[in-house]
C-alpha cells in the first residue's frame, strides 16, 4: 500500500526530493511511438516550459530534470525560508498567476479597500496559498494537470493522462543528492537517446554544459543557469543559496559516471569522446593548473582571448589585462 505523502515529503528530514511522473499504461509523452508511427516529440517543450515557469512562481528550486519518453524525472528543493519571507501582496500576486483566487483576492490585488472581515478572510486564504506555493504535490499537480489537458486536447479524448501518484524520494544527503542528479541527468545517454549529456534535448545538464561554455567564471552563482538552482561549491560558513557542489565537479562527475558500462543498460557515453574538460575547451594539464593557481594566475577579467577583447573593447581598455595567461588556459 502506498504509503501517505506527509511522510514522504518532510521539510524536517530534508529540502530536496527526486520525483518522477509516468503516464498511464505507458503511453508516451513525447517521442515517437513505434506501435503506430505517431511524433509526440514536441510534447517534450511542453513540460520544460511549464516546469520552469512554476519554478519561477513557486518557492520550489529545480536542480535537476530530464523528460524521457513515457516519463520524466526531477529533483526539487523546498525554500521554505522565501515562502514565508513573502509580503502579503507577493503570496497573492503569485497565486493569481496560477489561479483566479477570489474576488477578496482579486480587490486587493487591485489595490481596492478591504473592510475589517475581508482583510480576515483575505489572510486565512494567503496562509493557505503560502503553504501551497511551498508544496511539491501542488506543483506536481499543477504541471501535470496542464500536459494532461494538452495531450488530451490534442489527441481528442477525454481520461486519465497520468498515472495516480507521482514518486517522490527523499534526498536526506549530499551524497544522495548528487547521485540522484547524475542520474536523472545521465537519463537519455542510459536509454541510447544521446551520446553525451550536453546533446540531451529538454534536460537541466544541456542548459548547464551550454551556459558553462558560455560563461568567463562558470562557478560564479549569477553566470549560472537562471531558473535551475546554481552550484554554491563546497559547504562553508558564509555559504550562499545553492547546491553544495562546484559545478565543475559536479560536471566531471557527470562525465566519469557516464562512462561505466552497465550490462542492463542500452547506453554508455563512447570511450573515445572526448572528457568533460575537453568539451568546455580546457586542455587537462592546464586544468590542473587552474585548480591549483586560478586567484594568483590572474587578476580581473579572465576568458578565451577572443572575449577578453571584446569586453575590455568595450569597457574602454587602453590595454588587454591578462592577455598572455588567457591565451595560454583557454583557447
Amino acid at each position: 500500500m502506498p504509503k501517505p505523502r506527509h511522510t514522504q515529503i518532510s521539510l524536517d528530514a530534508t529540502p530536496y526530493y527526486h520525483c518522477v511522473s509516468r503516464c498511464v499504461r505507458r503511453a508516451f509523452l513525447c517521442g515517437k511511438d513505434t506501435s503506430n508511427g505517431q511524433c509526440y516529440e514536441h510534447r517534450r517543450q511542453w513540460i520544460e516550459d511549464k516546469l520552469l515557469a512554476l519554478g519561477n512562481v513557486f518557492a520550489i528550486d529545480i536542480c535537476a530534470y530530464a523528460i524521457m519518453s513515457n516519463h520524466y524525472h526531477v529533483v526539487l528543493h523546498i525554500d521554505e525560508a522565501q515562502a514565508d519571507n513573502w509580503s502579503k501582496k507577493e503570496v497573492v500576486d503569485r497565486w493569481h498567476q496560477l489561479f483566479a483566487g477570489n474576488l477578496i483576492s482579486q480587490k486587493f490585488s487591485k489595490g481596492e479597500s478591504l473592510s475589517r472581515s475581508e482583510l480576515a478572510l483575505l489572510a486565512v486564504s494567503v496562509k493557505v496559498w503560502r503553504s501551497r506555493l511551498a508544496s511539491i504535490s501542488w506543483l506536481m499537480r499543477i504541471l501535470n494537470e496542464h500536459i494532461a489537458r494538452e495531450a488530451n486536447a490534442e489527441d481528442d479524448c477525454t481520461g486519465r493522462f497520468w498515472e495516480g501518484r507521482f514518486k517522490s524520494q527523499a534526498l536526506l544527503d549530499d551524497a544522495a543528492l548528487a547521485a540522484c542528479m547524475a542520474y536523472v541527468d545521465l537519463n537519455p545517454v542510459r536509454a541510447a537517446m544521446t551520446k553525451t549529456p550536453e546533446t540531451a534535448a529538454h534536460t537541466s545538464i544541456k542548459l548547464r554544459f551550454e551556459r558553462a561554455t558560455q560563461s568567463d567564471h562558470p562557478e560564479q552563482i549569477k553566470q549560472q543557469v537562471r531558473g535551475l538552482m546554481p552550484f554554491a561549491g563546497h559547504p562553508r560558513k558564509t555559504m550562499p543559496k545553492g547546491l553544495p557542489f562546484r559545478l565543475m565537479d559536479y560536471l566531471e562527475l557527470v562525465d566519469w559516471n557516464g562512462r561505466v558500462i552497465r550490462d542492463d543498460k542500452r547506453g554508455a557515453i563512447p570511450a573515445h569522446y572526448p572528457s568533460v574538460i575537453d568539451r568546455l575547451g580546457i586542455e587537462p594539464q592546464h586544468w590542473l593548473h587552474l585548480t591549483l593557481h586560478y586567484e594568483s594566475s590572474f587578476k580581473g577579467l579572465v576568458g578565451c582571448v577572443d572575449k577578453l577583447k571584446q569586453v575590455c573593447r568595450s569597457l574602454g581598455y587602453r590595454r588587454t589585462p591578462n592577455l598572455g595567461q588567457c591565451a595560454q588556459f583557454f583557447p
